[in-house]
């Protein structure tokens, strides 16, 4: 009997799709096994030291005795600081059912160096919402993604980030400020023009993507209005999945002037009459900015209806001590607040 090309294609494609799916339920499997072997480890270490008053810090004689032990009878993964890892991972996660099964040692590795616990606990949930990779998981860590995003919240909104994880449901929770560009490699020094700039973003658009958040496909660069026989450009249009509308960015190597924010005005109207189809909610519009005057912004912007916002980007990484630091503030300038309100 012979089969046509067409029948015998479809059937290695779905030998193909079955193989792919056993070993991604293998590898999920695996990484369950481990995850709960290591916080098992963890507890008998624990246990043991509460029972004999050992002291907890890392560096301690049972830690190093215990790690060269290990690695002489079972191998390799037996560091010392794998070994305390294991220990901070019964620590942190008391109750192996708070574990999450779709997260692999390695992500659990970067999230137990994290100290403050609302911090590890918003990324956390962002891994799991947004199925980051380990490598995405770190540059999140280390672009201080909780903190940027936190200092535009009251308390309650930092509390809600950090259990829940970011949640978009209007305009605002798609915005940052400032934006972290690092990934660009652009040196501090370095005169580049707004072109340069869109291109480096081309570029590495996984990883601009990627600061963006959750819910971002990109649509065009330099999108084309044409009113009046003059044409204009949207340098990066982009549309939102979750928000449902067109995100239209800007870029400016400068300082923000209230032409650019009465140009960004005019494309959003644009947007609204000409390419909005009748499912599509209102546009979004970002100018990114190396600079930003907020007197400035804050008086162009007034009386604009439309969801028109202003923030700065920075091609380094931010100072996490001072983010930390500000947090603070903010939450301890809170919780004075609402003592005063009562």
């Amino acid at each position: 009997m012979k089969l046509s090309k067409a029948k015998y294609s479809e059937l290695i494609e779905n030998i193909g799709s079955l193989l792919e799916q056993g070993r991604k339920q293998a590898y999920q499997a695996v990484n369950t096994i481990l995850v709960k072997t290591y916080w098992g480890i963890g507890k008998m270490v624990v246990e043991y030291e509460q029972e004999g008053k050992e002291k907890a810090d890392y560096g301690t004689a049972l830690l190093d005795t215990l790690s060269r032990d290990l690695k002489i009878k079972y191998g390799k993964g037996f560091s010392k600081s794998n070994v305390y890892l294991m220990r901070q991972f019964y620590l942190k996660y008391p109750k192996f059912q708070t574990v999450s099964g779709k997260l692999s040692w390695s992500h659990y590795s970067e999230l137990l160096s994290i100290e403050e616990g609302m911090a590890r606990q918003f990324y956390e949930n962002q891994c799991l919402k947004e199925n980051w990779s380990v490598r995405e998981l770190k540059r999140q860590i280390n672009s201080a993604l909780f903190h940027r995003v936190a200092l535009s919240k009251d308390k309650e909104g930092v509390i809600e980030i950090s259990k829940k994880g970011l949640l978009i449901e209007t305009a605002k929770d798609v915005v940052k400020d400032p934006y972290i560009f690092e990934f660009l490699n652009i040196p501090e020094d370095y005169k580049y023009s707004e072109k340069e700039l869109e291109q480096k973003i081309i570029n590495n658009i996984q990883l601009f993507l990627l600061e963006l958040g959750k819910g971002f496909t990109f649509v065009k660069r330099q999108f084309r209005i044409t009113l009046d026989n003059t044409n204009y450009y949207v340098d990066l249009a982009f549309y939102h999945r979750i928000l449902k509308c067109f995100v239209l960015i800007d870029l400016k190597i400068g300082k923000v002037s209230h032409t650019d924010i009465g140009q960004m005005n005019m494309y959003l109207n644009y947007f609204k009459e000409e390419e909005n189809s009748a499912e599509d909610n209102e546009p979004i519009g970002i100018i990114l900015s190396a600079e930003k005057n907020n007197f400035l912004v804050k008086y162009a912007l007034g009386g604009i209806s439309n969801k028109l916002f202003v923030s700065k980007y920075k091609l380094y990484l931010p100072d996490k001590k001072e983010l930390e630091e500000r947090l603070k503030r903010l939450l301890e300038n809170d919780e004075r607040n609402s003592k005063v309100r009562q």
